[in-house]
């Protein structure tokens, strides 16, 4: 019980910290390429969680290790960062906050396939209750966005959910700061190259905000909020943790119209109403 208590707290923080990665990637592509974005993000945060590595003397992953770090890589480190930087240019942050409620379905659902969990039906019910709050908003305001940028967030979501349940189960052996720091080290060789082509014609003409965006995204974003959610993740359960995420896009869409003043409408605060109340039901019957 107390492990589960601070899983569900330590994942709490981690979704708070995440909150603000959509708005923050948004003010730092209105000033830099979604791709230099991307790269750059993982090659600063590389930089800092391989700095903990060394001072800390953290022994090398193993063999078996490396398959689930290159889907964590992929999923959180690239996959996420790159497809919705580049949604970010096709519909507010507010907009694309509103599909990070679909993410607790997908990490439950890589989590009893990745993870062996296996959650009972009323914690499914409240799952699919609480991503169809946001999934129906999403679905009535789409024809008033880009549908490019409504795949491009479907796209990334789904990796992400991969990333989560994928780092989440190799937390529980090689600890959560861990898992992204390897991944963030692994992701390297090939950010370096990608910053160096897409590096900014004149970083005089990139705005303050923009690098302010990046800054968060690769701190923040990129690997403290990881420490947290991880080990949320390892301590609570994959599957009933995963569901705090339910709280992100409120969270976000409260930045959202704070920081960029973004509209936010009564669908968007009522679908995300709605998803609140589903986690609440979620952590009630999660095993």
């Amino acid at each position: 019980m107390k492990n589960s208590a601070q899983g569900w707290l330590s994942g709490f923080i981690g979704v708070v910290i995440f909150a603000g990665s959509l708005p923050a990637t948004r003010l730092a592509v209105m000033g830099l390429d979604p791709v230099f974005l991307t790269s750059a993000r993982a090659a600063i945060a590389a930089l800092l969680g391989g700095a903990f590595l060394l001072l800390l003397k953290q022994p090398m992953p193993t063999k078996a290790d490396l398959p689930s770090l290159a889907i964590v890589t992929f999923g959180v480190v690239i996959g996420f960062p790159l497809l919705s930087a580049l949604a970010l240019q096709y519909v507010t942050s507010a907009h694309a906050i509103v599909f990070l409620g679909v993410l607790p379905l997908f990490t439950a659902i890589f989590a009893v396939w990745r993870g062996g969990e296996r959650p009972p039906l009323l914690f499914w019910l409240f799952a699919l209750l609480g991503s169809s709050f946001i999934a129906g908003y999403a679905a009535i305001s789409s024809a008033h966005s880009s549908l490019l940028g409504g795949l491009l967030m479907l796209g990334a979501v789904i990796v992400c959910g991969l990333g989560y349940a994928e780092g989440a189960r190799l937390s529980r052996t090689l600890g959560g700061w861990q898992v992204i720091s390897w991944a963030l080290v692994l992701s390297l060789p090939i950010m370096l190259p990608i910053i160096c082509l897409t590096w900014p014609d004149s970083l005089a003409e990139v705005s303050v905000t923009a690098w302010v965006g990046l800054m968060y995204v690769s701190i923040f974003s990129m690997f403290i909020g990881f420490v947290f959610w991880y080990r949320g993740l390892a301590l609570g359960g994959i599957a009933a943790v995963g569901q705090l995420q339910l709280l992100q896009p409120f969270m976000g869409l409260m930045l959202a119209a704070l920081l960029l003043h973004e509209t936010v409408n009564t669908g968007m605060l009522i679908s995300t109403l709605g998803a609140i109340v589903c986690v609440i039901g979620a952590k009630r019957y999660a095993v």
